[in-house]
Formats: C-alpha cells, structure tokens, sequence
C-alpha cells in the first residue's frame, strides 16, 4: 500500500512497525488501534537509540591495530570494533561488537592526465599526482551473510588506485557475520556434504524431505539464536551503517553497497538521508516492499535461466575449444549427460549432480568464471574429472563460514518480510516458474523454505523512498543482464531515489560493475566518488569484452582473485 509522504526517522520506521507481520502469517494478530500506540512507540524509541549509539560511537571513535591472528588477515589490513545495541529500542542493553577493518588513503591520485608522458615534477617524480583525503568509503558486498573485511585491499587493483588515494577503504563485518557477534543454525560439518543429487525436476517424495529439512533448519535457527535473533534484519544493518559512520568520524556517509549491500544503502538512504554524502549502489536490488523477499527470488531464478543460456552460447561458440556442442542446446544435452553420470557415479566421491549445478551457478552471477567452468565440464565428459573435482567439491576448510553466511542470509531474509506459509504456494509457484526456468528454480526453493516456517515475528519491509531535495545525488550502476539482482530493480530504485542516476552495462551480465573490467564504467564511478559528477539522469556503457576459452594451464579467475588476498 502506498501510504503518503511521512517525513522524518520515525515516519518511515512507522509505516514498517504498523504492519509487521507476525510468525505463521496470523492477521488477527496484527496491531490494532489499541497496540498502534505501542508501535509508535517502538519507532520513536528505535529513532532514539539509533541517535544515542552513534553519539557515543563518536566519543569513542574505533582503535585500528593489528588483525587478529584467527582472521588470517594480510598485514596491510588494520582492524577494530565498534559497539552497536542488539536492540536499537533499548540502546542501554545488550550490545554487540561489529568487527571493521581499513586500509588509509594514499594520498597518490594515479597517473597524470595523458599518462606519463612529458615532465615530471620534484613532487610528482613517480609520476603519481597527490590527492587530498576525501574521508572514508565505507563498503558493503552484500548477501545478507557476506564479510566486508578483505575490501580494503582491492587498493591494491589499478581500478582501484584513484579511488584509493583520497578515501581510507573501510570494510566491515555486518551484525551476525564472522566475529560480528555471530549466528548459527547447524554444525557446519553437516553443511557441505557431498555428492548431492538436486533434481531439476523433484518429486513428491523429494518434496516432502527437503520440506522436513527446511522445517529443522528454521528450528535450529530459532534454538541457537535465541531471543536476539528477531534483530538481525536490514533495518538494524542500516542503523548500524550509522553507528559506524559516527564511529568514523564522518559526519555524513560516503558508502558502496554491491547485491544486498544496495537494500541496506537504500533502507539508509530513506532514514537517515541528510547523513549521505555520496552513495553508489552496484547491482541494485529491487526495493520494492512487494518483491522484498519472495518475489525478488522468484524473479531471480527466472533470470538466473537467462543468463545460464548467455553462458551455453558463449561455450557454443568456442566448440573447437571445449567440445560441448555448436549450439546452445546441445551444450545443454551436454550438461545433462554429465548430470546423469554424476548421479549414477559421483566424480571423485564428492562431486554430484547438485555440485555440478552449484558450480556452474557461479558462472551465472560472473562471466570470468566461464571458461574454467566450461573447461571442467568438458574434461570431465572426456574422462578427466579431475579440474571438476577441484572446482565444485565441497571443502570442509571453509565449512564454519559457510555455515555462518548462510544462518545470516536466512535470519534477515526470513526477519524482513512475510512469506507464505503454506507449502502449496511455493509449490504451485514454483512448478509453474520451472516449466521455463529450471537451471536454478528448486535450489532457490530449498535456500529460502526456511522462511515458511520460521519462528520469529517478521517485518513488513520498508518503503523506501526520499523526497525531492532530501537527499544527495547518488549513483546506481547494474548490468543489463545480471541474474542475482535482475536489471528492473535498479530502474525502480532509480524511481524511489530522487535525484539518483542509472549507469548501465549494455547487453552484459556479470554480478557486481562498479570497479571491473569495463573503462566506461569505471569513468562514471571515479568522476563521482572523486569529483561529485553524474552524467544525466541514464547513461550507458557498452558491454566489457567477452572472456577468452581457457586453455589447460590458464590460471582461473577465482586463483586471480586469491592472490590479492594473500
């Protein structure tokens, strides 16, 4: 329902405490008249809270020093804390720890204008101009679930080096994530069992245990989060965004947020938009409190199926590479011949028909994963599972984290919205989508069936939304044909944030823009974080080039990826 425009804090959290669904989907339980005034106060104390923790974040300010060792931290990383309510309405009890890493500007601005040619000056004698510190540029990946704490090395990347230079690159683990006062739902030695079968198509026998299972996972949340689990949702993720902003020093935010990053961006954008300076949503997710969380995920895997098919052309077109088919379509028959034989004989003991899938899920959200992806597959039907192995085999080494990312992402998930209760609506809903859509359909079913049975009471989304004039320029950037946050929910966040201009990525697909391979996109990011410039209201760029075939001994994009973080 679209309700008129409430100005202020307490307005927005208003119009999201009033509708607040509880467990089960009960509406008789709904506030009435009477409760409305308890609601209200529940905003105004929320408001208030949020107002005290900062302040006394700002006294306090954060003490960066060595990482702890258990972090396994490169040593450019400096670490700290900052201490945030569990319970925003109750800012004098339980607190929590956020853990927050920072790697300080450079003050170095990259090479001259019209690269190094020419003279050179006694302050410029490396051919580096100096910048002057912008503040701190505060990043969150996303998820719900994922840890910010390695951003600040991305510095390092000559993407990056500019932006580098006038901002202190701040990352951060959110509440519930890593250290940041952690949540579970199962031993994560349960977690990553391999092989696995995941039926494009399952049956009602298959139904009825991933429904038994789903059912466990929501009561193991609910056992081992206890009573605080009901306060990790977005809107506290976007309230402590300001905590750590005033533990920053900074008195308004310069903030990134990449996937989910953008719901927790835009969330802030509507409490608390005098406090924005700058803010870049990469990949956006879609806002609207309609979509938020069911139906994004609906949209997600029919999206997913679109790009799967980017994936299977481009692997067509390089046949006399891979040997997979000169068509998309007989890539596909491809595929299913490898799922077959994983079923019957799961490669290396490890790897199944539903490790294949999550392997090849991965080439979906990122293109630069397409030619190891491919070339896997393609050993593997040619008698060597061995690259298959090291790709998609579960790892009990990163069990424990993986566990913690996904007891968060099913936490804020279940926490922020309703979903139906009822099986037979996800049923129904998802039979129908897998007709045209079954590449990721059913695994997005049994990632998010918890929330039908969760225990806590639910939010009802925010609407988020800003005035004319209320809140700074920002900048929304997404591929035009991303799968993980699909292209529609950037234009409406683009609708919702006045004064917010769209960067598209034309005809191109990876996850996550901002800072990649393509110039054009990385001109628009730089001139608006270092200078304050936005084109007009859309601007385009065209695609990155596609990624070359792999031959046996190139080095991955994940080993790529791994070095910068040793």
């Amino acid at each position: 329902m679209r309700a008129a425009a409430v100005h202020g804090a307490v307005g927005s959290l208003l119009l999201t405490v009033l509708t607040a669904a509880p467990a089960g989907g009960d509406t008789s339980r709904w506030p009435d008249a009477r409760n409305a005034a308890e609601a209200h106060g529940t905003a105004v104390a929320e408001e208030q809270g949020t107002a005290v923790a900062a302040r006394r974040a700002a006294t306090a300010g954060i003490r960066f020093g060595a990482c702890p060792k258990d972090e396994a931290l490169p040593a450019a990383l400096r670490c700290g804390t900052v201490t945030v309510p569990l319970d925003y309405a109750r800012p004098n009890g339980k607190k929590i720890k956020l853990t927050v890493s920072r790697i300080g500007a450079t003050g170095e601005g990259g090479e001259e204008a019209g690269g190094a040619t020419g003279g050179k000056t006694g302050g410029e004698a490396d051919g580096r101009a100096k910048v002057a510190r912008q503040g701190a540029l505060v990043y969150n990946p996303g998820g719900p679930g994922a840890s910010g704490m390695h951003f600040p090395l991305i510095g390092h990347l000559p993407e990056w080096r500019r932006i580098a230079g006038a901002y202190d690159l701040v990352g951060y683990a959110p509440r519930g994530v890593g250290r940041s006062a952690p949540l579970s739902c199962r031993d994560p030695q349960h977690l990553l069992k391999g092989p696995s079968q995941e039926p494009t198509h399952p049956s009602e026998s298959y139904k009825r245990e991933r429904v038994a299972r789903a059912k466990a996972y929501a009561r193991g949340c609910a056992e081992r989060g206890g009573s605080g689990l009901r306060h990790y949702h977005s809107l506290n993720n976007a309230r402590d965004l300001d905590v750590l902003r005033a533990a920053l020093g900074e008195e308004r935010l310069t903030f990134m947020g990449a996937s989910y990053g953008t719901y927790i961006g835009a969330v802030y954008a509507t409490l608390f938009p005098s406090h924005v300076r700058r803010m870049v949503f990469d990949s956006a997710v879609n806002p609207d409190p309609e979509e938020v969380w069911y139906g994004n995920n609906l949209r997600q895997s029919a999206a997913f199926e679109r790009r799967w098919a980017d994936f299977r052309a481009w692997t067509a077109r390089h046949h006399a590479v891979y040997g997979l088919g000169r068509t998309a379509r007989e890539v596909l028959r491809s595929y299913e011949r490898a799922r077959a034989r994983l079923a019957a004989e799961p490669a290396g003991g490890k790897v199944g028909p539903g490790q294949l899938q999550a392997a090849l899920l991965q080439a979906a959200y990122f293109d630069d994963h397409w030619p190891q992806r491919a070339l896997a597959l393609s050993r593997y039907l040619k008698g060597d599972p061995e690259p298959l192995v090291r790709q998609a085999a579960p790892s009990t080494e990163g069990a424990a984290e993986a566990e913690n990312g996904n007891a968060v992402y099913t936490a804020v998930e279940c926490n922020d919205a309703p979903w139906p209760t009822d099986w037979r609506t996800w049923d129904r809903d998802n039979t129908r989508l897998a007709r045209t859509a079954p590449f990721e359909t059913w695994d997005n079913v049994w990632m998010n069936l918890p929330c039908a049975y969760w225990q806590v009471p639910r939010q009802r989304p925010l609407d988020v939304r800003t005035d004319r004039g209320a809140l700074a320029p920002t900048l929304i950037m997404a591929a035009e044909r991303d799968a993980a946050t699909p292209y529609e929910g950037a234009r409406e966040l683009q609708r919702r944030l006045s004064g917010s201009v769209l960067v598209t990525e034309r005809n191109a697909g990876s996850h996550g823009v901002a800072g990649g391979r393509n110039a054009c996109v990385n001109a628009y990011l730089e001139a608006y974080l270092l200078e304050g410039r936005l084109p007009a209201r859309h601007a385009a760029c065209a695609p990155r080039p596609e990624p070359r075939p792999a031959a046996s001994g190139d080095r991955s994009a994940e080993e790529r990826a791994a070095r910068l973080l040793r």
